[in-house]
Order: C-alpha cells, then sequence, then structure tokens
C-alpha cells in the first residue's frame, strides 16, 4: 500500500472539544442543530452547513455547499483549524470505557459486555490509485446520490473534512511503533459527548518514524474499508478527477490531490457489533403461525423470565447461525438447522443472508432490505433493550438480533470480490471529526 505523511489542519488543544464532532452520516439535520446550538466551533457548521440556514433547508441546495466554503474559511481565519507546518503521520485512539464509571455512551449501553478497550489507528493520506484498482478492498455497494453529495463536499472544500475507516492486517512492527509513539504526551485527550467514548491523539514528527511507517505499509498488500464506503468513493473519485485535470510535471512535489485522508487499524483491534432487524407485520399470520413456520429451518426455545436479566444478556445471540427474536413480550432462541445454508459459500453462511433468506423473505416477504418500509434497522450500540421497548410500543411486532459478523469475514468477502448484503457491519466506537483534516492542496 502506499501512503504518505501530510500537512493536517488541526483544532488548537484547548478547542478540540468544542470543533470535533460525530461523523456527518450518524446524525440528521435537526440532531446536528441541536448538538451545534450556542457552538459556533462546532465542525457541524463545515460539515452539515444545512444547520446554517432556517429548519427545512434542503441539505442539497447549492447555498448550503457555499455555506461549508464560508465556514471552513472562517474557522482557519479564527484560528479554531491551524495547519501543521510540516508533513506528519498520526496516531488516533479510542477508548470504550468500562461500565460503572459514570462514562458509558449516551444509551447506557456497553459494547459486547466489553470492559475498556482501546483501538489504535494511524492517520495517513492514502493513494487514490489504490482504492481505484482494488487494493483498497469494499465489502459494500454504495449509492450514487450520496457518493456525487460527499464529492461535491470535497470539491468545495479542497479538502477531506472527515477520514475514512481502514483495516490492514495486523502487524508487530507497526505494533511496536505506535507503542512507542503512545508512552508520549498525546496532543488531545478527551471523553466526547454524546456517545461517551474516549478520543486520544498523538503527533508522529520523527522523520525516522515516518519513512519506517511508509516502508511497512508498502509491504502490506491490501486493506479494507471498515466504515466510510461512500466517502472513500468520493474521495478517490475526486482525486482522479484533479489528477486528470492537471499536468504532473507542473510541480516535483507528490500531488496532495492523489492521496485521501485514512485513519487505518489493525484488524485484530477492531470492535464490530450487531446490526439488528426490527419488522412491522408479520405479513398476516398470527404470533402462533409466524412461530410454527420458523419450525421448518430453526430450533426454537423460549427464555424463561427466570433466564432473563435487567441488561437483557441472557438474550443474546450466543453465536453464529443463533438469533433471538422477540415477540409478543417473550424472548426466543433460534438456531439455523444444518443443511439450510452453504459454509462454503463467503456470503452465504453469514447469518443476515440467513435471516435475510429463511425469516424475512420466506415467511415476511421481504425481499428488498434497501427499499422496504417494513422493516428497520438498530445498531447493536443501542442494545436489545432498544428492540424490545420499539416491539412493545407497537410500533413494531417483533425483533430480531443478530450475532456480530467478524472481521475475518469481512476480509474473506472483500478478497474474494463479494459484496454483503445491506445493513450486515456497525463498527463502533466512530471515528470524531475535526481532529485533523487533510487539504488536497
Amino acid at each position: 500500500m502506499r501512503i504518505k505523511p501530510f500537512r493536517g489542519i488541526r483544532p488548537p488543544k484547548d478547542l478540540v472539544e468544542q470543533v470535533s464532532s460525530r461523523p456527518y452520516d450518524v446524525l440528521n439535520s435537526e440532531e446536528a442543530r441541536a448538538e451545534a446550538a450556542c457552538n459556533e466551533k462546532s465542525l457541524y457548521h463545515i460539515i452539515k452547513p444545512e444547520i446554517n440556514f432556517a429548519p427545512g433547508t434542503d441539505e442539497h441546495d447549492p447555498r448550503v455547499y457555499d455555506a461549508a466554503v464560508e465556514q471552513f474559511k472562517l474557522f482557519k481565519e479564527k484560528g479554531w483549524l491551524v495547519q501543521d507546518t510540516e508533513e506528519k503521520y498520526y496516531v488516533y485512539a479510542q477508548t470504550i470505557l468500562e461500565k460503572g464509571k459514570g462514562l458509558e455512551n449516551a444509551t447506557g449501553a456497553v459494547l459486547s459486555g466489553e470492559k475498556e478497550k482501546t483501538q489504535y489507528g494511524l492517520v495517513v493520506g492514502a493513494w487514490v490509485d489504490d482504492y481505484l484498482e482494488g487494493r483498497i478492498k469494499k465489502h459494500e455497494l454504495t449509492r450514487r446520490d450520496k457518493e456525487e453529495d460527499r464529492m461535491k463536499h470535497v470539491r468545495v472544500l479542497n479538502a477531506n473534512m472527515e477520514p475514512v475507516f481502514f483495516a490492514y492486517p495486523h502487524r508487530d512492527d507497526l505494533d511496536a511503533i505506535v507503542a512507542e509513539v503512545t508512552k508520549g504526551e498525546p496532543e488531545y485527550d478527551f471523553v466526547a459527548a454524546p456517545e461517551g467514548f474516549r478520543h486520544t491523539f498523538w503527533i508522529i514528527d520523527n522523520p525516522a518514524t515516518i519513512k519506517k511507517i511508509t516502508e511497512i505499509f508498502a509491504q502490506i498488500p491490501a486493506m479494507y474499508i471498515a466504515d466510510g464506503h461512500h466517502r472513500s468513493a468520493a474521495a478517490a473519485r475526486v482525486g482522479a478527477e484533479l489528477k486528470g485535470q492537471r499536468d504532473k510535471a507542473q510541480s516535483t512535489k507528490e500531488p496532495e490531490y492523489e492521496f485521501f485522508m485514512a485513519v487505518c487499524f489493525p484488524d485484530n483491534q477492531l470492535n464490530i457489533i450487531d446490526y439488528n432487524r426490527v419488522v412491522k407485520d408479520l405479513n398476516g399470520l398470527t404470533e402462533e403461525e409466524f412461530l410454527k413456520a420458523l419450525e421448518e429451518d430453526f430450533e426454537i426455545s423460549e427464555y424463561r423470565n427466570i433466564e432473563i436479566s435487567n441488561d437483557l444478556s441472557a438474550v443474546k445471540p450466543k453465536g453464529l447461525h443463533n438469533f433471538s427474536l422477540y415477540l409478543g413480550g417473550k424472548w426466543y432462541s433460534l438456531t439455523a438447522k444444518e443443511g439450510r445454508y452453504d459454509d462454503a459459500d463467503p456470503i452465504g453462511v453469514l447469518d443476515v443472508t440467513i435471516s435475510s433468506n429463511l425469516i424475512l423473505d420466506k415467511i415476511l416477504g421481504i425481499k428488498d432490505l434497501r427499499s422496504d418500509k417494513r422493516i428497520d434497522f438498530v445498531g447493536g450500540i443501542r442494545g436489545l433493550g432498544e428492540l424490545q421497548r420499539r416491539v412493545d410500543s407497537g410500533e413494531m411486532k417483533m425483533a430480531l438480533a443478530l450475532y456480530p459478523v467478524t472481521m475475518q469475514q469481512i476480509i474473506d468477502i472483500a478478497d474474494s470480490g463479494n459484496i454483503m448484503p445491506p445493513k450486515t457491519t456497525w463498527f463502533e466506537p466512530k471515528l470524531r471529526s475535526g481532529l485533523v483534516i487533510h487539504e488536497l492542496e
């Protein structure tokens, strides 16, 4: 893989908590407007620029993109964002904090029962051609309208405002470098509201260390997009456009627009959590008929109330091909029978495929997860209590909890050139935006 250091644009240490934000695509305009209320320094003014207008303003209005440019300029003029004078790499650590310390995420959930856990990523400039030629591998389809929106954003700002999230096959030599860097004093170290994860950030400015990191990455044959498929596609396409428009011979320096910003984590550190389903009706079946239909393909057992603890941990799926169903105020364990899936098929063996084929399509008549209005998806960060709440409220009829996919499954699918079904992976914590920005020129 070809990577390079870059002159990051970053907030001063004392402003990082005011400037940084959640990613643009994890909240809607009204939520961003509320989070940025009374905070003129919030990055939402740039990455969700519709909040600078009256509620209801179309986020794709040309005035909205113009406002992003004006806000970016203002942030630099005010000194809320300042560019480093030399090219650097950065280390970005995310920590899931132990439950009971008063620092759980906003829902009170703890990821997969984890106690304190940290993952360490290297912030780099990733080469556009590695994406275009398939060495940066994807496992999801992208929508052209979302790509176009992010492309406009990159074009008008001439910058990658938010990083993409990559995984690479872990290496002991890179782990050792990161371990040494993180012994030093971090540039940033804070717990972000409202999600309650800790974010820590170090600067790598030693030329020998920078050279060594670049050389090690050159030995890595592939990287994998964990989160940010639309941002990756948009950044690469803009880079390719600029490359086609400009004459590299005009400068002896490697063009910055041939690279886009990524945070690269070793694959053995990443935390993938469940991505669950809630459905509005049973396709005309009674609860008893639905359970009877499930018996053809699943072993079913009901959880007794005495087995269910207050945090519902007892009813979490126990492993691959085991599902938890909430229906009629009761939790059930469903285990797919042998012969109902193909272990040799990297797509067919996925629990999202099994549940889609044998439950959602076969019994409930839900064939297109992207467009059917009868189904919704709930990230495991919200806990099983959110599934139970949505059914008990009457909004939904049933909920299905899935066991998380593994990083190895993602790698196998990406390596085989296949694409995962919709709504398969949920990575947490999400990358914090605004810790560093990559300008294209």
